[in-house]
Formats: structure tokens, sequence, C-alpha cells
């Protein structure tokens, strides 16, 4: 996708962030990093009460981090093709990133955040189905943070989450 297209949007987040109180900033800074080791923990819990039940729920426990890993692996093949500058970099009169913009060569295209998150939202969810009601919303939260803190435009988290 073109980033001119997304990049209006782009600014718009960014400027609605530099408006939000700094503790609403600073967690999304936080979520933005840690928010992948919840999942994370929700794969441990997941496996730790599957290994009592029956052998489709171990299954699912055991092979949710691994589809996880694949859409991580798909996402990083895509961003090696498509090699987009990141916005923090590259988008003119766009308020500066909440954190750090990362280097030169860490391209944009598509969030490896959002497609690791989408990947285990819907991973555990398939594991463990009651859980969807919290997974999805944090796989979104994790990729509308992603464009909230200035690291990726809203198309390069979009891709994200369906590549997941």
């Amino acid at each position: 996708m073109d980033s001119s297209v997304t990049a209006p949007l782009y600014r718009d987040i960014t400027d609605f962030a530099h408006d939000m109180p700094s503790w609403v900033q600073h967690l999304a800074e936080i979520w933005t990093e840690l928010g992948l080791l919840v999942f994370g923990v929700l794969f441990i819990t997941g496996w730790w009460r599957a290994r009592n039940q029956d052998d489709r729920a171990l299954a699912l426990a055991v092979l949710a981090p691994v589809a996880t890993a694949f859409g991580y692996v798909a996402s990083e093949v895509l961003k090696s093709m498509v090699n987009e500058e990141r916005p923090c970099r590259s988008v003119a009169g766009a308020a500066a990133s909440l954190v750090t913009c990362p280097p030169a060569g860490d391209w944009s295209f598509p969030s490896n955040h959002s497609a690791i998150a989408g990947a285990a939202a819907v991973a555990l969810a398939i594991a463990r189905p009651r859980l969807a009601w919290l997974t999805v919303p944090m796989a979104l939260l994790m990729a509308f943070s992603r464009v909230f803190v200035g690291v990726h435009y809203p198309h390069d988290v979009a891709v994200g989450l369906v590549l997941g």
C-alpha cells in the first residue's frame, strides 16, 4: 500500500497521542512492548491448564505459540521484501514519536507486533474459546498502540493483524 494514503491518518493519530495526558502516553508505551509478554503468559497458562485435559486441548495449547511463530516469520519475510521506511522518519509534519524511532533498515511494513498479536489472539481463542473476549481486544489495542506511539502506519498494523 502507498504510505501516502495512510500518512494523514498517521498524523491524526500521533497528534491525538500528543494531546493525551502523560499517563495515557506512558501506558501506551508500556503496552506496545510488554503486551506481547501478556500473550506469552496466556500461552503458558493455557498449556498448564490443558496438560490435565484431553489430547486435543493439549495439542491446541502447544500449537498456539507455534502458529504465532509462523505469523511472525510470515511478517518478517514480507517486511524484508517491501522495505517501507518507518513513518517516524518519513512523514513530514508528524508529531514526534512517543518512543524511539527504530533504526534505519528496521522496516515498517507489516507490523511484526501486530502480526504476533493477531496470530496469538486467534490461536489462543481457538485453544480456549472463552478467551476471545480478552485476546481479540488485546491484539487490536496492540496494533493501535504501534501507530499511537508513532512507529507504524495504520496500514502496517492492519496488514500485520490480518497476516497474523
